[in-house]
C-alpha cells in the first residue's frame, strides 16, 4: 500500500518494516514513517527531555560548530538570527549570544513564543530538528517565509546515503526521527522552495535565499 509523501505530496511506496513502517518517495527521495505510527506529542516531548544537553560540554559545542562557525563567517553581530527548534539547551543561541550575536530561540515545546514566527531573519539555524518534522512541507514553507532576502538557512541532520543498508542505519532507531533526507531530497527542496543555492557538507546543509 502506498502513502502520500508529507514533503512533496506524491505517492510513496513501502520501503522497510521495523518497529515502524517506512515509505520512500521516488519524487523527492525522502523516507518517512507511516503517519499512523507517529509518536504522540506527550511521548515526543518526554523523549526530548531525556537528552543530556550540557551547553558547557566542549564536545557538544564542537558538534554544533559547523553551524555556529558558518554564522560567524557569513554574518555580522548586528544580523538578526533565529534558533528554530532550540530544544531544552538552546545551545546555538547560547554559543552565539556569548559572541554578542543577536539570536532568539524558538521551540514548539520548550520556547513556544509565537511572536518570533511573525518576524523575518538574516539567518535561521536548525540543528537536529528537521528529521522530527511530521509535516515537512508545512515546516519548510514556514522557514522560507521567515527568511529575509539574501538570508541563509543552516540545517544539520544525518543525510541518508542510499549506499547504506537502512536496516542497520543507527539514525532510524530514535522513534522521534520520522523523516529522513537524501542529497536528492535537498536538491528537490532547493528547487521547490526557490532557494538560490545549496551547500552540503557532511551533516551540514546551507540553503541561501
Amino acid at each position: 500500500m502506498n502513502k502520500k509523501c508529507p514533503l512533496c505530496q506524491n505517492s510513496a511506496s513501502f520501503f522497510y518494516e521495523d518497529t515502524q513502517n517506512y515509505y520512500k518517495c521516488q519524487n523527492c527521495h525522502g523516507i518517512f514513517v507511516d503517519e499512523e505510527q507517529l509518536p504522540n506529542e506527550k511521548s515526543e516531548k518526554e523523549r526530548y527531555e531525556l537528552h543530556d544537553d550540557n551547553t558547557e560540554d566542549a564536545g557538544y559545542r564542537k558538534f554544533v560548530s559547523p553551524i555556529t562557525s558558518n554564522i560567524e563567517k557569513d554574518f555580522s553581530k548586528e544580523a538578526q538570527g533565529l534558533d528554530f527548534g532550540a530544544g531544552t539547551s538552546q545551545i546555538i543561541t547560547k554559543v552565539m549570544q556569548e559572541k554578542s550575536y543577536k539570536i532568539s530561540s524558538y521551540d514548539p515545546y520548550f520556547h513556544p513564543c509565537e511572536e518570533l514566527l511573525k518576524k523575518k531573519y538574516d539567518y535561521i539555524a536548525s540543528c537536529e530538528v528537521i528529521e522530527h518534522f511530521y509535516h515537512p512541507a508545512k515546516e519548510f514553507t514556514l522557514l522560507k517565509s521567515l527568511l529575509k532576502r539574501n538570508a541563509k538557512l543552516y540545517l544539520m541532520t544525518d543525510i541518508y546515503d542510499e549506499q547504506v543498508e537502512f536496516s542497520s542505519w543507527y539514525y532510524k532507531n530514535d522513534p522521534t526521527h520520522v523523516f529522513f533526507y537524501t542529497k536528492k531530497t535537498f536538491e528537490w527542496i532547493r528547487h521547490r522552495f526557490d532557494f538560490s543555492n545549496l551547500v552540503l557538507e557532511k551533516r551540514l546543509i546551507i540553503l541561501s535565499n
